[in-house]
């Protein structure tokens, strides 16, 4: 099929109109008309190259939300019709013990990007979701609820589930303060499930312009990071600290806010390695943790949770010849608090 798109064809350069032709609809794919498509912070730097063996020309975007037009005689999962989502990965190996385990995040043999990288075969280049017409293994592919707005929905194929699979695999819920480091694309979502998780939510920001919009979506406290004296007011305060912070910080600081067997969490990519004082673990026994994205099935789990809750991501909707601005703005940090493309208007 004949694709339109939105493409990068080097490193670097503006994206451009870009048309390219989707593989054949085999038994066991889905195809599907996007809606919109989510604009991903780690998608200026693929499109950049500044994470290295970027793959041109490239079609970024794994936010994506549409409607299945077309399926494969072997298909099960969906019919014409269905709301659609697709994510960060579109297929793995599915022999290992993580895709078992439903964790095809951490495939041993590698995840297959949805776009940046090579499909199972080797030779096709994967397009991503900046684009009007897609198709994928109904296997890495999820329903999306009705009652949502699918533009609200994109930005959760990836930021969303960044921050639920933590906030659910750390146990977020009644009786536990947790901090979000953050409030941006990311944090916005932290925010949103820690509370509906019942959770006591406190964002830790640099902005204090930012406290309103915290409160708004149901923070119950707010704390200033541009004063320092502030972590040695909350010294051994929470029990989970969500870090979607991509800057340089000093990470003892917030590690000192953690209490006994606190667990501080990196969800954001620093550009630098931190500077850890061990010491700042082994006086409360505390931990540092990581999570990237989550599986299919709690893909799955998390857009079933926002269906119930109406939970949805801060939008701010696009068309797609205003990608390079959004761009520039995305960097600037100069959105709420994440920019989706109607790639209808493709």
């Amino acid at each position: 099929m004949n694709t339109r798109a939105y493409a990068a064809m080097t490193a670097g350069a503006d994206l451009v109109p870009y048309q390219f032709d989707r593989r054949e609809l085999g038994a066991h794919d889905v195809a599907l008309d996007i809606a919109y498509s989510g604009i991903c912070h780690s998608d200026i730097h693929q499109a950049r190259e500044e994470w290295g063996d970027a793959l041109f020309p490239m079609v970024p975007g794994h936010e994506i939300a549409g409607t299945v037009t077309k399926v494969g005689s072997a298909v099960t999962k969906f019919k014409v019709g269905d709301l659609i989502g697709v994510g960060v990965f579109v297929d793995s190996c599915r022999l290992c013990e993580n895709c078992k385990a439903g964790l095809e995040q951490y495939c041993l043999d590698g995840m297959t990007g949805t776009y940046n990288s090579y499909e199972r075969d080797g030779t096709t280049l994967a397009m991503g979701g900046y684009s009007n017409y897609f198709v994928v293994n109904e296997d890495y592919a999820v329903h999306i609820p009705s009652n949502l707005p699918l533009q609200g929905v994109a930005p959760l194929l990836c930021a969303g589930i960044t921050l639920y699979s933590p906030i659910k695999h750390w146990n977020v819920g009644p009786g536990k303060k947790v901090a979000v480091m953050g409030l941006g694309g990311l944090g916005h979502m932290g925010v949103k499930f820690a509370v509906a998780m019942g959770a006591d939510v406190t964002v830790l920001s640099h902005s204090p312009h930012k406290q309103a919009d915290a409160l708004a979506m149901g923070a119950h406290h707010f704390i200033s990071t541009q004063d320092e004296a502030v972590f040695a007011a909350h010294e051994k305060k929470f029990d989970v600290i969500l870090n979607t912070i991509s800057a340089e910080i000093d990470i003892n600081q917030y590690l000192s806010l953690l209490k006994l067997n606190g667990t501080l969490v990196v969800i954001g990519l620093p550009g630098k390695p931190y500077a850890l004082q061990v010491g700042a673990l082994l006086g409360a026994r505390r931990s540092m943790g990581g999570s990237m994205i989550g599986g299919i099935a709690e893909l799955q789990e998390m857009l079933d949770f926002c269906g119930k809750h109406n939970i949805v991501s801060d939008v701010e909707v696009i068309k797609p010849d205003y990608i390079n601005a959004a761009y520039k703005r995305t960097v600037a940090s100069d959105v709420k608090y994440r920019f989706v493309i109607d790639t209808s208007a493709l």
